[in-house]
């Protein structure tokens, strides 16, 4: 790992794996935020959901996401709406929304998630 000035470059492959709460053959690794470098306004990870995984329907009160899909394919449920996501799909949730992610595949779903701010205090 670099660090210099509050900066930061890690290689990816020097990050656990991690499965949150509701989350369901579905893991991620935490890569910027509070916890893993000098980041306070953001949670950049990526996630990894295997075929059949999935998050439960869940909502922030506060905070606003981005996913953006790297690769596979699933569905995006939105205050109950599934659609269908794949390879380049990018999705905002505003705080509030209700919403769940489920690998509906046959490889892994595989995608970015950034959220601001990185707590939902």
């Amino acid at each position: 790992m670099y660090k210099r000035n509050g900066a930061t470059i890690r290689n990816i492959a020097e990050v656990l794996w991690e499965t949150f709460p509701a989350h369901h053959d579905a893991h991620s690794k935490r890569l910027v935020g509070p916890d893993t470098a000098p980041a306070t306004g953001l949670d950049y990870r990526i996630s990894s959901y295997q075929p059949k995984g999935f998050v439960t329907p869940h909502r922030h009160k506060v905070q606003e996401q981005i996913y953006h899909v790297l690769d596979g394919e699933g569905l995006m449920e939105i205050d109950g709406e599934r659609v269908v996501v794949r390879r380049h799909d990018y999705i905002h949730l505003p705080p509030g929304v209700e919403h769940a992610i489920y690998n509906t595949g046959l490889q892994d779903l595989v995608f970015l998630v950034i959220t601001t701010p990185p707590t939902d205090d």
